[in-house]
């Protein structure tokens, strides 16, 4: 039987609405409306081993293309900056664009509570799937959207054309933000970030709000809506999901080079490697060394700072009682986690609702419990 694209939305919509049981009824009639297949472009990718395979849309024909567009997955459309549309054969790297998958681009704006009437800067217009949620719900006439990577930002501008969809759009840094619209009562990025640009807080209105996943160099996210007060302070707390979009690619760690674990100098270690497998505890340890990325092995963890070259690894001490942690280079990586570790633990070990955070222009913290407690400061 030939799938028809309205009941693949409808029960899209069904299914993102039963898991999400407080969703506004508005982001479901979001999802049942814009037809997604326009926003898939020719072509994705699917993972395939440790490489990216290209899917093209002629080739899989257009029956399985709906299926693929309305399962409640996240498409990869860039690699490396490579389009789907032009690759014919597998392709390693990471991805750079991507579809994201509905109920996430749901749960956001969930997040951000916004509602009609609001004029909204999105961060990264990508497919342009986002961007046609977000003008049905709210009306494209309070909708600016800015997407940083020029070529996909056309195939945007086709999509929502296709699709009816009149947002303002622009090409530009989104970090920041997009000044010759503003100002906005609402920002909402669908890249990740590792401190909230001062060009987002300058660019709000009294009273406004910044949604965005906080991230870093070792994978660990945040979600959160920061409110802008009277004195131009942002405050917000973080939800609990475990979910996370793309960094921004100003924002994206260098290129690692090839190296070596050292040995330096050899102590045991007071908390378990282990720990940093939780989410908030790898995002513990992501602010206490916010320029350090993390690897995993059979034998324990790795740390290694980028700026430095300083080094971090455990492997179990001798007899199997324990961790045995090595640290070599400037910076102490393993005592800098393990005291964070400490204050997380000493609070109860909360989840991410747990953590909260303060950002101006000039700083920004992330903290346990309240502004009073054990807090990092974030790279500006």
């Amino acid at each position: 039987m030939p799938a028809d694209p309205a009941a693949l939305r409808l029960a899209l919509a069904d299914q993102i609405a039963a898991a999400n049981p407080v969703l506004d009824a508005g982001w479901r009639e979001a999802v049942a409306a814009v037809p997604r297949e326009l926003f898939l472009g020719p072509a994705v990718f699917r993972p395939a081993d440790s490489k990216w395979e290209p899917v093209h849309r002629a080739k899989a024909g257009e029956q399985e293309w709906l299926r693929m567009a309305y399962r409640d997955q996240t498409w990869v459309t860039q690699v490396e900056g490579q389009d789907a549309a032009a690759v014919t054969r597998p392709v390693y790297g990471n991805p750079t664009s991507s579809a994201t998958l509905p109920s996430l681009v749901a749960r956001t704006a969930q997040v951000a509570e916004l509602r009609p009437g609001l004029k909204v800067l999105e961060v990264g217009t990508g497919t342009g799937y986002s961007t046609a949620l977000l003008c049905h719900r709210l009306g494209a006439g309070n909708v600016v959207s800015i997407e940083h990577d020029a070529g996909l930002a056309a195939g945007a501008v086709a999509h929502l054309a296709e699709a009816a969809c009149t947002p303002v759009l622009a090409v530009g840094d989104g970090l920041q933000g997009c000044k010759e619209h503003a100002d906005y009562d609402a920002i909402i990025a669908t890249c990740s970030v590792r401190s909230i640009p001062p060009s987002w807080l300058w660019q709000l209105n009294d009273g406004g709000s910044i949604t965005t996943t906080l991230s870093g160099w070792m994978q660990a996210a945040g979600l959160i809506r920061l409110v802008l007060d009277d004195e131009g302070t942002a405050h917000g707390r973080f939800t609990n999901d475990t979910i996370t979009y793309m960094l921004a690619r100003p924002h994206e760690r260098p290129p690692s080079p090839r190296f070596f674990r050292l040995e330096g100098e050899t102590q045991r270690a007071l908390r378990d490697p282990a720990l940093l497998e939780e989410w908030a505890g790898r995002f513990v340890a992501q602010l206490a060394a916010p320029s350090a990325e993390l690897m995993t092995t059979h034998l324990g963890i790795i740390l290694r700072d980028v700026a430095t070259g300083s080094q971090a690894w455990t492997e179990p001490a001798p007899g199997g009682e324990g961790w045995t942690v090595h640290q070599h280079g400037p910076l102490r990586l393993w005592d800098q986690v393990e005291t964070a570790l400490g204050h997380w633990q000493d609070a109860g070990a909360p989840d991410l609702t747990g953590f909260g955070m303060t950002a101006t222009p000039f700083e920004q913290t992330v903290w346990i419990d309240s502004p009073t407690g054990p807090s990092w400061p974030l790279p500006i």
